[in-house]
């Protein structure tokens, strides 16, 4: 079972690649989709960020204010250190889980894993490859800003947030350049998908 790692900053295209990848015949575990499930309300993990971040991080219906959680973490790298140290390993432990749940539906299956804090948390995992969605700076800039209706400091703050792109290029093994138009990327993506299933 080829296990592949898809990363890349913030509105890189990580998530076009990955749909495409998905519509060509891959598993796709979203290690987004996984945070959101180990934070549901009543979990372990949410009580110890209530306990670590205050209740003014809960919203009414018990469940994560992540916009009040984001505000408190983002430019405060202490705090951010704070949250990883909780969530990063309940988030490992649930995705080996759907790993081996994948394999064990399909022993040929191809699985991506939709990760955009690799360098951060999982690069020295065994990936038999690495894939990093590349777009400069200043296009995801813009995209957040004009695409997702971010005000352009909260946007910066993001992407600030998050390793250099020369951080993440430099574990790439392929690079899929996203800042042409959509049917650049599925074609990268296509003859990434292609290479893949010849081995």
């Amino acid at each position: 079972m080829p296990l592949i790692a898809l990363t890349g900053g913030i509105a890189s295209g990580k998530s076009t690649i990955a749909r495409r990848l998905a519509e060509r015949g891959a598993i796709i575990v979203d290690a987004d989709q996984i945070v959101r499930d180990v934070q549901a309300p009543g979990s372990p993990v949410l009580q110890r960020i209530a306990e670590t971040f205050g209740d003014e991080v809960i919203g009414s219906e018990g469940a994560l204010d992540r916009a009040a959680l984001g505000a408190k973490v983002f430019g405060d790298p202490a705090l951010l250190k704070q949250l990883n140290a909780i969530v990063h390993p309940a988030v490992r432990a649930e995705s080996q889980r759907r790993f081996e749940a994948a394999l064990a539906g399909d022993a040929h299956a191809v699985v991506v894993y939709d990760v955009p804090l690799l360098v951060e948390a999982r690069v020295d995992d065994p990936w038999d490859t690495i894939v990093v969605a590349h777009a400069p700076a200043s296009e995801r800039l813009r995209r957040l800003v004009e695409l997702r209706g971010m005000d352009e400091r909260a946007a910066q703050e993001r992407i600030d947030a998050q390793v250099s792109d020369e951080q993440r290029l430099a574990i790439a093994d392929v690079v899929i350049d996203t800042a042409g138009d959509l049917a650049e990327t599925h074609a990268q993506t296509d003859a990434l998908w292609e290479r893949i299933r010849e081995r």
